[in-house]
């Protein structure tokens, strides 16, 4: 079992987080669409290079994002990393990836 956390911008939250689901993401016993959120600012600062999908290269942004954490069973993490890059507008996520202890799922 893993536990994904990802920063998603404001008007994308909801379609980022359907599409994890539907990858599998969020289902702990009898339950689907698992998630916690909170909201927050991220700051970032596109290089050279760059196609940002918010801001300016060499400009630094700060921008609403959620903080969506939810857990996904071994077999489907690759498909929900692959669900998550599709469906986010940024050209780099920005999220964590942990393997849970055994004893959490």
């Amino acid at each position: 079992m893993f536990k994904l956390c990802v920063y998603i911008p404001e008007p994308h939250l909801e379609t980022v987080k359907q599409a994890l689901f539907a990858a599998g993401a969020g289902r702990i016993g009898d339950y689907d669409s698992c998630s916690w959120q909170v909201l927050g600012t991220g700051q970032f600062r596109p290089l050279d290079g760059s196609q940002p999908f918010i801001g300016q290269q060499g400009r630094v942004e700060q921008v609403p994002e959620y903080r969506v954490e939810t857990v996904c069973a071994d077999e489907v993490v690759d498909d929900v990393l692959a669900a998550m890059r599709r469906a986010h507008p940024y050209e780099e996520p920005a999220f964590d990836l942990w393997r849970l202890d055994p004893r959490c799922g």
